[in-house]
């Protein structure tokens, strides 16, 4: 019977566990539409500001970026050059493609996972986890 009740709390114990890992896995998914979305609507002619609300999103946060490294959408670097505040950073994201990629760095001691993609004028669109 002990072994019964243990077995049965190590059950659960593992799917709770099993339950909170994936609930803490991030939505690639929908990362990716985000992005891809926001380069379509820029592609058909939307500014970059006019996702300005984006860069508030949680838990994902939309950067718009230049090439040259101004960030014109970001929760808190809008207007700055990414290039002069981080520039492995810089160098990471400003390898988006038209198609997109997904890229690795490490920003403020944790290493991040971004989907970046290129619009046709260029801007780098990025979001992640």
């Amino acid at each position: 019977m002990k072994k019964l009740a243990v077995l049965g709390v190590v059950l659960v114990l593992g799917l709770v566990l099993a339950v909170g890992a994936i609930a803490a896995d991030p939505d690639k998914g929908a990362i990716k539409k985000q992005v891809d979305d926001i380069v379509a609507a820029i592609d058909g002619g939307k500014k970059a500001e006019d996702f300005a609300d984006a860069a508030k999103k949680e838990p994902y946060y939309v950067f718009i970026m230049q090439a040259d490294a101004k960030l014109l959408v970001h929760p808190t670097l809008v207007g700055q050059s990414l290039k002069e505040k981080a520039e492995p950073v810089y160098k990471e994201v400003s390898t988006g493609t038209p198609e997109g990629i997904w890229v690795k760095y490490v920003w403020k001691e944790k290493e991040k996972n971004t989907y970046v993609r290129k619009t046709k004028s260029g801007l780098i669109v990025g979001s992640g986890y």
